[in-house]
């Protein structure tokens, strides 16, 4: 028989989710649903789906799944539009909490009406941990040639890092003309990312602000990722080309990123936005 799923859609910055809150209501398996939710054409529409939950080890759980119902490790957009969400539905009036995902616990912080500030921790530079083998030994893993089966074009110079999830990046003369789709694809699935990886294509315009075009694994081209504008920011710093304080402009809006120093953590502030709300026919058992 089929029921009713309650669900909320949000965005940050244009990446744009389903929220589900697995307090109130009982939730099915979403493993196999995650694609359906998440269809442009035959369902509700959106980058990823977020599964509000109860934890042990901080005041609430993020479960994040893509379209090709894989899980992700973290999403920083997704934390945003996760925090606004759990203020506007009365589950916490806190100014800060603690968010228990894959990669550790989060700490969103509310910055103003429809922002919120997230300390993203520590980048990895560890090859490892990433994990890339593009290098080997502590890192960072900066400016290095990736040739790539398949792309006939002039041999990417990449840069990697992790904010939580495996991110490597790719300068080009132009966001807006860069071969996002073709080569996105390519390096996502290159064997020298063995969980794959999301491919951000930026420019430095000037000493404090970048534009960027992401690639995400198991979604495509979305229209930001908070996660990949921090991993923008980190190796645009140590490469030397901009300040310690940044905006990424991306399709959808723009982040604030701040890191202070080597040993800082990065601090990323941007908007969250509640679209509407639904109910989703769910399938009959």
């Amino acid at each position: 028989m089929s029921r009713l799923l309650p669900f909320t859609k949000m965005h940050g910055a244009g990446n744009d989710f389903v929220v589900l809150d697995g307090l109130r209501d009982e939730l099915p398996p979403l493993e196999p649903l995650a694609a359906r939710l998440l269809d442009r054409n035959f369902g509700i529409g959106g980058d990823q789906l977020l599964v509000i939950r109860d934890s042990r080890t901080a005041d609430f759980r993020m479960e994040i799944f893509n379209p090709d119902g894989s899980q992700v490790e973290m999403c920083a957009n997704g934390i945003r539009a996760f925090y606004k969400y759990l203020r506007d539905h009365g589950h916490t009036s806190s100014d800060e909490i603690g968010v228990e995902t894959l990669s550790g616990v989060v700490h969103p912080r509310w910055a103003g009406e429809n922002l919120v500030t997230v300390d993203m921790g520590r980048p990895v530079f560890a090859p490892a941990k990433i994990p890339t083998t593009l290098a080997s030994g502590d890192g960072p893993v900066i400016d290095v040639p990736l040739v790539v089966d398949g792309w006939d074009g002039e041999t990417p110079i990449v840069s990697s890092v992790s904010m939580g999830n495996p991110h490597v990046v790719v300068p080009v003369d132009d966001p807006d003309s860069a071969p996002v789709e073709r080569l996105g694809r390519l390096i996502e699935n290159h064997p020298a990312f063995p969980n794959r990886v999301n491919v951000e294509f930026i420019t430095p315009v000037g000493r404090s602000r970048i534009r960027q075009r992401t690639w995400e694994r198991g979604t495509g081209e979305t229209l930001a990722c908070g996660s990949g504008a921090c991993a923008v920011a980190v190796v645009s710093m140590l490469r030397g080309v901009v300040d310690r304080r940044v905006e990424i402009e991306l399709r959808g809006g723009a982040l604030d990123i701040r890191w202070e120093d080597d040993d800082a953590h990065v601090m990323m502030t941007g908007p969250a936005e509640e679209v509407f709300r639904g109910e989703f026919l769910l399938p009959e058992d």
